[in-house]
């Protein structure tokens, strides 16, 4: 049977064919779709929303070690929080299978950075597969988890946002699924990563990596489509095969679907050409590498950027071709993106901007608090980082002995996330930081998903709710406030006293999201 499937619920699909247990995530757009189709369509898959990327992944590895298949879920900046327990895990291997499903974002579509997630296949050599539909995105979780269990290692599989969100035909196939049983064995020297252990794991990472350069040799997604003409053939990657395609109809195209690369299989295709052309989406992995090889690699008459997305007028662009005429009957006024109307962090910004203070900001819809009509946020670096630049202003406030009246702003998933242990370290180091926890009750910038002040979870069961202000005193902070984000002028009294105050100080503000309020409100009446 076919089915529409955008990538990621073919990716969802995947995971239920292939005979996955257990998946785990931290939404990040364009990640974000795979576990509520999980939950919507593959009841058999236990499902969650973990606090962060870090957590997500041990959780999964803690299934995969049971002899439970599993998958992780998240956006490409979200690997860099899981990046601790991936660089160890390359070492340790896996029991059961066990998929990392990464979701990049070229153009920046919804992202503070445009990194390339294939840099971690050299980087902790693992296994790194990229699909170009959703057909292959189904098709390459089975593979990867098949990869994982034969060769010992999780397995990366590398989205981006066009494949991740577009969908395309996807053929069905009835699932593999098995009962679960436990197949745990206990073994220190594969799993306890003390020195003495490590060592001796190292090698056991590189002999895998040659095994699976050797096997990427014959894997199916690395393939060549002859062409007509073969004055030049074309060398390319994941989605923008398609785009090539598109471009270049009558020339053979070769497209890399799997890191470690194929090397004698590229070496091949530059031979059966008069001269290749290499058409890369951000970062030169791949020419770099077939480069150190010897392999002769053409220019575009133009430098195919490396910032920003590829597209197939791009692509003919740098090769000096006419590009696609555009009819656009009307011009529409530009619509940049602002807060809903009623939105809680509107009167927040509304005061931060009055009061004139700096403000050290975060990821999420409140980051748009640093644009007009607003203008009352300083930086967005990454999750938690609101609190963390707070605390070490106040740090070199107490160095050069002058006062700027400042604070933090998170909110409450990023609470969760990445921002409770700046608080500990505040007070732990006596940093007199100033932090504002927007509790608007779910995680609303990447599409609503719950999180522990939710008070329900993933499938929309009651769950014990986890008060931030509790959470805060529990930390030694004494000076903890509760405040509702429409009352303004509480707001701005209880700001500038907190500004007074020496110690630690967080405000905890509150204001359910208005999008997630009727749904919200819904449930917790329900669950009464």
């Amino acid at each position: 049977m076919k089915q529409l499937l955008s990538g990621n619920e073919a990716i969802a699909r995947g995971a239920y064919e292939g005979g996955v247990g257990v998946a785990t995530g931290y939404p990040g757009t364009p990640s974000s779709e795979v576990i509520p189709a999980i939950i919507e369509h593959y009841p058999e898959i236990v499902c969650e929303w973990s606090v962060n990327e870090k957590v997500a992944l041990e959780v999964a590895i803690g299934a995969s070690l049971a002899g439970v298949r599993s998958m992780v879920t998240m956006k490409h900046v979200g690997l860099n929080v899981a990046a601790d327990p991936l660089m160890t895990l390359a070492f340790t291997g896996v029991n059961a299978g066990l998929v990392i499903v990464v979701a990049d974002d070229p153009g920046m579509h919804s992202s503070q950075n445009e990194q390339d997630s294939r840099h971690w296949s050299k980087f902790g050599l693992l296994p790194v597969l990229e699909p170009s539909d959703s057909q292959e995105a189904k098709e390459f979780v089975k593979i990867g988890l098949e990869i994982s269990e034969r060769f010992d290692t999780p397995v990366i599989l590398r989205m981006v946002t066009r494949v991740a969100h577009t969908r395309t035909v996807v053929e069905l196939s009835e699932p593999e699924r098995e009962t679960f049983r436990l197949s745990y064995q206990k073994d220190i020297r594969k799993y306890v990563m003390a020195p003495a252990n490590a060592i001796g794991r190292h090698p056991v990472a590189v002999e895998r990596w040659k095994k699976l350069q050797d096997f990427s040799e014959n894997f199916w997604g690395n393939k060549v489509e002859e062409g007509k003409d073969h004055s030049f053939g074309i060398l390319t990657h994941g989605l923008v095969f398609h785009y090539v395609r598109e471009v270049f109809p009558e020339a053979p195209v070769m497209k890399v679907g799997m890191y470690p690369l194929p090397r004698q299989k590229i070496i091949s295709f530059a031979r059966s050409v008069e001269k290749l052309l290499l058409i890369e989406e951000l970062d030169p992995i791949i020419e770099e590498e077939i480069r150190s090889l010897g392999v002769s690699v053409e220019k575009a008459k133009e430098v195919i950027p490396l910032c920003g997305e590829l597209t197939p007028d791009r692509i003919r662009q740098a090769f000096g071709m006419p590009t696609g005429e555009v009819v656009v009957k009307e011009t529409l006024p530009p619509r940049p993106p602002k807060l809903c109307q009623g939105c809680s962090h509107v009167p927040v910004f509304e005061v931060l901007g009055e009061m004139g203070i700096t403000v050290w900001g975060d990821i999420g819809c409140y980051t748009l608090g640093a644009f007009p009509p607003y203008d009352a946020m300083d930086t967005c670096i990454c999750m938690g980082a609101g609190a963390g630049v707070e605390a070490g202003f106040k740090k070199a406030l107490s160095l050069v002995g002058k006062d700027h009246p400042s604070v933090g702003v998170v909110g409450d998933s990023t609470f969760f996330h990445s921002a409770m242990t700046h608080v500990v370290n505040a007070v732990y180091n006596r940093i007199p930081m100033k932090l504002l926890v927007l509790d608007n009750h779910i995680t609303a910038m990447t599409g609503h998903q719950p999180n522990p002040a939710s008070k329900v979870d993933a499938y929309a069961h009651k769950t014990p709710y986890v008060d931030i202000e509790k959470v805060v005193k529990g930390m030694g902070v004494e000076h903890v406030v509760r405040v509702s984000a429409y009352d303004k002028t509480l707001l701005r009294e209880t700001i500038r006293r907190e500004l007074e105050h020496e110690g630690v100080s967080v405000i905890v503000i509150e204001g359910v999201c208005v999008i997630a309020q009727p749904r919200l409100n819904q449930l917790w009446k329900e669950e009464k």
